[in-house]
């Protein structure tokens, strides 16, 4: 199934003007929420093919974003990198154990970001 609809969830608005404009440049259709509640919402209305996830956000974070939808049958099929600015080994490795399917840090590369979303096509 080809992405085309992407949701990206981080409390920057920087952030989220920077990344919908990459993605939208590159032909995705964006939506955006700046945090877990946000994003669960965005997801019920017109579920995406994609969900760029920010770690460090107020109130739930990304991890735990990450596995409740990730555990949830409902949206389990949609692939999330974890897109943040933790950049340990331990946290790139506790974020794939949450579900997540890549895992880029910030400042995001456009191309590494566009590649690791090819990859998942």
């Amino acid at each position: 199934m080809a992405i085309q609809k992407v949701l990206v969830v981080d409390d920057s608005k920087t952030e989220l003007m920077f990344l919908t404009d990459l993605l939208e440049k590159n032909g995705y259709k964006v939506k955006t929420a700046e945090n877990a509640d946000d994003a669960m919402r965005r997801l019920q209305e017109d579920r995406p093919d994609l969900i760029l996830m920010d770690v460090v956000m107020p109130g739930q974070n990304g991890f735990q974003l990450t596995r409740a939808i990730a555990r949830d049958p409902q949206y389990a099929a949609v692939p999330i990198i974890l897109c943040t600015s933790k950049n340990q080994e331990t946290d790139r490795v506790w974020g794939m154990r949450q579900g997540a399917r890549d895992y880029i840090v910030k400042p995001v590369n456009p191309a590494e970001l566009m590649a690791k979303i090819s990859a998942l096509n």
